[in-house]
């Protein structure tokens, strides 16, 4: 295997935070440690580390791969691998080395995009970051849990590292190695003079990884779907139907792309006295005959505790009566609360209050259906 430059560049030994007289063994703990914290789907953001770890330990981990780059390593870029320091193919180095320059673009890497590896993220939709899918989960509610608010839990299940290979998606004992193909980049180059085009690897997919021995349980893919409980904040005053969107707790990205979103339809159960018109809560009240016709002072519930309405003489049924400030609070405003009054007719009467009621029967001379252009 030739050598490439990123050997005279880059310390693979500080790369996993191991010595160079590290053990195979060591190394392959530093590598799996390393790979499990800074994986993309564990780690958005983190897919150049992720690289640059399996990077290294493609090289440190095959034991002739290790003992050429210990080689280089010691004899170094000036020990006359190049002419004047950087020697062209096949020029005898101090102790006989030489290094191979397979393309002069991988020196001056980026120039016009052309040649070398990109220290670009690729962008094309198979193999950039992409961020991961919204998923959706559904929330039952008290009415009295809407209106006040409440941190609770739902249920969702969604991708997530699989527990076999740590997401790494290679079979455990392995791990994914640099794609052949692409170096690493993700991208290949089709030089067009002055401009290249880039597209992503076939081998690799874009990832810069190529899985040798995929997993078992996750075919490779580094995920598998697991329930999981996500912590919510429903605020209060919220409706049934809402949905309450929860950033980040969706999907995992892929390829150090962001998370989706979770997002959470609340569904509110009925309640038996009380109703919903968007901050006010509603309240039917029912009242008698003598209450709705010489006024009463009546009690009624709301979800702060009782309260006293004055009912005035002669209240027709089905008016309104709003009683401030005992609706749903919302931050630093809150609803009323509207009372409807209904005038109950009994369906039993007592001989007393038979008397009673025909005695004002008797009383009353105007008919209330006077305007309707009849005399009875």
């Amino acid at each position: 295997m030739a050598p490439q430059r990123e050997w005279f560049q880059t310390d693979y030994y500080k790369v996993l935070g191991v010595s160079p007289e590290a053990t195979e063994k060591e190394i392959t703990r530093a590598y799996r440690k390393l790979a499990k914290q800074f994986h993309p789907d564990a780690n958005p953001g983190a897919e150049d580390k992720f690289k640059e770890l399996s990077a290294a330990y493609d090289v440190l981990g095959d034991a002739d791969k290790r003992k050429e780059y210990d080689e280089v390593r010691r004899l170094g870029p000036l020990s006359g691998s190049f002419p004047g320091g950087f020697g062209g193919a096949g020029s005898p180095g101090n102790g006989g080395f030489s290094f191979r320059v397979d393309n002069l673009g991988d020196l001056f890497g980026g120039i016009f995009n052309r040649g070398g590896r990109s220290q670009q993220t690729s962008t094309w939709p198979g193999g950039g970051p992409r961020r991961g899918r919204d998923v959706e989960a559904e929330l039952h509610l008290s009415f009295e849990e809407a209106v006040e608010g409440v941190v609770t839990s739902v249920n969702v299940v969604t991708a997530a590292l699989c527990h076999v290979c740590a997401g790494t998606g290679s079979k455990p004992g392995s791990m994914p190695i640099t794609c052949p193909r692409c170096g690493g980049t993700g991208s290949l180059n089709d030089n067009q003079g002055l401009f290249s085009l880039a597209s992503p690897c076939p081998e690799c997919r874009g990832r810069g990884l190529k899985i040798v021995d995929p997993c078992p349980n996750c075919g490779g893919s580094g995920t598998e779907p697991r329930q999981r409980k996500v912590k919510v904040r429903i605020p209060a005053g919220v409706e049934g139907g809402q949905r309450i969107r929860v950033k980040g707790r969706g999907e995992p990205g892929e390829n150090g792309g962001p998370a989706g979103d979770l997002f959470v339809v609340v569904h509110v159960a009925h309640h038996p006295l009380f109703g919903r018109k968007g901050r006010n809560l509603t309240l039917k009240a029912p009242v008698t005959f003598s209450e709705a016709t010489l006024g009463a002072d009546i009690t009624v519930p709301s979800l702060d505790g009782p309260v006293t309405l004055r009912i005035p003489p002669g209240t027709p049924g089905g008016k309104t009566f709003r009683v401030k400030g005992r609706g749903v609070h919302t931050g630093t405003s809150a609803g009323d609360l509207l009372v409807t009054v209904e005038v109950t007719v009994p369906d039993r009467l007592s001989d007393e209050q038979r008397k009673a009621v025909e005695a004002l029967a008797r009383a009353t001379s105007e008919s209330p259906r006077q305007h309707l252009g009849v005399r009875q």
